[in-house]
């Protein structure tokens, strides 16, 4: 079984799984932090569609902290809050986040990433803040003509591109021509489950998008021993897929009268780390279907909504970055994308099936879930999604 997830986004950053080194304790309460502004972005941005969801909050909180990091008086004091890192020093928040993307880096696989700070033109960076961005942030400067907007279009598109190996082809299509800044990140990340799922094994079944619309997918199948827990508050099982790479997903899946957008409502970092602490290991049959998804999001709305505001607006603070007066923040785009499906490679005969003495329980994953993406060992957010129709992106 594959997973790859190019992630593109104007502010979208990647994380990967994981390192077996011991974090200090400022990295995991960075983490922590990180964590609670994921589901909380995660919330707003399900709230507002019916449709499958899929995002990197940690890729955005990493392009917002480097946007953080240029600000000044109340521009900074407001992301501090929004990014739920009020009471941290602002001064070292660059070097911690290293810390962090240096272990997340360490069990990368096959993570490309970019980080690319876009003012318009006539703006001058200072050298101290693209060193700071470099360094820190392994990212890049450079400032676009926005007054035309198809060239900026282009040389944003071609980033994308060079920074992904070509996964990701497009992460804009038009601009504004007044746009004053621009956070772009682009990520692509491939991985694979282990236990795999074996191709031979999977077959078409049905998928009930809701009571009234049914589909057919592809379910990939695998008898296995796997983490799985229950919660009875929330009324959802929540089944632990390992990676070959150390991270793991969590697909949690409601029971079938319980609707999906009451789950979410409940999802906050305690509720994942309860979730993961009450795993046990049984023995499971496990189908899940194959869906790909390639979610965009323009993220202005939703971070003021998270009230991120000020960077924003005409007098935003973001002097650090160089100059009388920075610029302000335009917009924010937020593109990704996600391909679950088996493993492409060879498969031993009998690959997939594991032999028990009696039949295991099986666990059908045949109706809309939520799926979590993130590092056991360190605990980093790295992807959350919702499949609600798994034949659609």
């Amino acid at each position: 079984m594959n997973l790859s997830a190019p992630l593109p986004l104007v502010l979208l950053l990647f994380l990967s799984p994981a390192s077996s080194q011991t974090v200090n304790p400022s990295v995991e309460d960075l983490t922590n932090r990180n964590s609670d502004f994921a589901t909380r972005l995660y919330r707003v941005v399900a709230s507002r569609t019916d449709e499958n969801v899929f995002l990197s909050p940690f890729t955005l909180s990493a392009g917002l902290m480097a946007l953080l990091s240029a600000s000044n008086g109340p521009t900074q004091d407001q992301l501090l809050q929004g990014l739920t890192l009020t009471g941290l020093d602002p001064q070292t928040l660059p070097d911690l986040f290293q810390t962090l993307r240096t272990i997340v880096l360490q069990g990368g696989g096959n993570l490309q990433q970019g980080v690319a700070i876009l003012p318009a033109q006539g703006f001058q960076l200072s050298p101290s803040y693209l060193d700071l961005v470099q360094t820190k942030f392994g990212g890049h400067a450079e400032n676009l003509v926005y007054t035309a907007p198809q060239e900026a279009v282009d040389i944003i598109n071609r980033w994308v591109q060079q920074q992904t190996s070509d996964q990701v082809r497009e992460l804009v299509t038009n601009l504004d021509p007044q746009t004053q800044l621009l956070l772009a990140t682009a990520a692509s990340y491939q991985t694979q489950f282990t236990p795999y799922f074996n191709a031979s094994l999977s077959q078409d079944e049905r998928f009930y998008v809701d009571k009234y619309h049914v589909v057919m997918v592809t379910m990939m199948f695998r008898a296995d021993k796997y983490f799985l827990a229950y919660d009875r508050l929330v009324k959802v099982g929540v089944l632990k897929l390992p990676m070959t790479d150390g991270a793991a997903m969590l697909v949690v899946l409601p029971d079938e009268d319980v609707d999906i957008n009451t789950v979410e409502g409940e999802i906050t970092a305690e509720k994942i780390q309860a979730w993961i602490k009450q795993l046990k290991k049984t023995k499971l049959e496990v189908q899940l279907p194959r869906f790909m998804l390639e979610r965009s999001y323009s993220l202005k709305d939703v971070l003021q909504t998270l009230d991120i505001t000020q960077v924003f607006q005409d007098d935003a603070d973001t002097t650090n970055m160089g100059g009388a007066k920075g610029p302000r923040l335009t917009e924010v785009f937020h593109k990704s994308i996600v391909s679950v499906d088996e493993r492409s490679d060879n498969i031993p005969e009998g690959g997939g099936v594991s032999v028990f003495s009696a039949l295991p329980p099986r666990l059908t994953i045949n109706r809309p879930f939520i799926f979590i993406i993130y590092q056991p060992t360190t605990g980093n957010l790295l992807f959350m999604g919702r499949v609600v129709d798994p034949t659609k992106k």
